[in-house]
């Protein structure tokens, strides 16, 4: 288990200038995290350049961008692609002639998945041609990108990758229930994590999520030993989750969203971080805040943790703008809904005895329970009902604050990074947009 380890202060030094190379290992798709370090390293005129995750045909085979989708995808990231696949995991992945892990489980059903049994033997063979096709990716792209960086650059690669749920009817289900699920339609994450279909799902989020950083770091090793050869420095980000201090109770308190299926995945994602750093690169993963995104909407109450920021940005001296923010949450709310009773709404939920029992870092990440469901869910749900519009909701106002706040922290901390984990928790993102708004 990695030590608890905040950012506290606004880091203050950039190595990175006009002609460095920033190089996003992720494909950008809407807007989230990756977009803030995307914003940085324009402003300070660094070329960039990204990837493409590739696109799958009716088969189920991978093909690169065609000429419209790679221009659009250039357009989206301001840079050069690289139109080289580099779809993670090994969910559709086999030796020649024999089934895919989705292939394995697209008959199992509701009833079924439970005690339905896996092949792990052909699945770890399936996960061998998975990487090795990854990394012969990893290896094309970066043979190109190795023209295009001059001697003596700063090289920054920021890892993006996370997820790795395959695609099959019965798992929509089942998420519904665990993540969704309460009373009568509750159902416990153990149940997911003891079946084998949970146990090749977690295999495919290790993949995805964490090992692809590690295949990074490896691929990049002849440009790092140029660069680093001729004055230039290279630095590496990934974005990490496992938990977030917020306020509770008038101090900054770690808490985190459970059951959060993805936690030994982000944990290895630190460990792989840690390793390279005990080599001496500088990789460093950025555990951020809880945020909605398309991607996290499935998870019912992630949200909640957001609301506490408000109050953070008034601590941290937001002065006349975080007054504003404060205004601008209270015109999302129905008349007769105060933002004030809405905090209180959360505080009570944050210190009731439910909530403490999963405050538990040494434990993370912990299972669900039925009254955690109910607690969770139905505070998400009556919070929601207190809004004008189900489609504008307070949390996206934050979520965007949170957005703002992290792109500059990682992107100057990467220069001289204290450490390969660090927290940006709700005191310091309320500092760096508190910096931002007093100019």
């Amino acid at each position: 288990m990695t030590a608890l380890t905040p950012l506290r202060n606004i880091p203050q030094v950039n190595i990175f200038r006009k002609g460095d190379v920033f190089v996003l290992f992720g494909e950008l798709f809407g807007r989230g995290y990756a977009n803030g370090l995307v914003d940085e390293a324009r402003k300070a005129g660094m070329t960039i350049y990204g990837i493409t995750v590739g696109r799958r045909n009716e088969d189920g085979s991978l093909r690169a961008l065609t000429d419209e989708e790679l221009a659009t995808a250039e357009a989206n990231l301001g840079g050069k692609i690289f139109n080289v696949p580099l779809m993670a995991g090994f969910d559709l992945d086999a030796p020649a002639g024999t089934p895919t892990p989705t292939d394995m489980i697209s008959e199992m059903t509701l009833k079924s998945w439970q005690t339905d049994t896996l092949d792990f033997t052909h699945i770890e063979k399936c996960r061998e041609v998975g990487v090795r096709r990854f990394k012969d990716a990893v290896a094309k792209v970066m043979s190109e990108l190795e023209g295009k960086i001059k001697d003596g650059s700063n090289v920054f690669f920021a890892h993006t990758m996370a997820g790795g749920i395959p695609k099959v009817k019965v798992f929509l289900a089942i998420a519904n229930r665990i993540y969704k699920g309460r009373g009568e339609r509750f159902q416990s994450s153990r149940t997911l994590v003891d079946s084998d279909l949970g146990r090749l799902i977690l295999m495919n989020f290790n993949e995805v999520t964490a090992n692809t950083f590690k295949y990074l770091i490896e691929g990049t090793a002849a440009i790092r030993s140029r660069m680093e050869k001729t004055g230039g420095q290279v630095r590496y980000t990934a974005y990490g989750y496992h938990g977030t201090e917020i306020l509770i109770d008038g101090k900054y308190q770690w808490q985190t969203y459970t059951n959060y299926t993805q936690g030994q995945a982000k944990m290895l994602l630190e460990q792989n971080a840690e390793q390279a750093w005990a080599q001496g690169v500088k990789a460093t993963v950025f555990n951020c805040p809880e945020i909605r995104t398309n991607s996290s909407d499935i998870f019912v109450g992630v949200e909640l943790s957001l609301f506490p920021l408000l109050t953070a940005l008034k601590q941290e001296g937001g002065g006349a703008w975080a007054d504003a923010q404060w205004n601008a949450c209270q015109s999302l709310l129905q008349p007769g809904n105060s933002l004030e009773d809405l905090l209180k709404r959360i505080e009570d939920y944050n210190v009731s005895d439910t909530m403490k029992t999963f405050r538990n870092y040494a434990a993370w990440p912990m299972d669900n329970t039925a009254a955690l469901a109910d607690l969770m869910i139905g505070t998400s749900d009556a919070i929601t009902d207190m809004h004008v519009d189900r489609k504008a909701l307070i949390t996206d106002h934050l979520s965007a604050l949170v957005l703002e706040g992290t792109g500059p922290l990682m992107f100057h901390e990467a220069s001289a990074p204290a450490s390969p984990v660090l927290w940006l928790n709700h005191d310091i993102i309320a500092k760096q947009l508190a910096l931002i708004h007093s100019k």
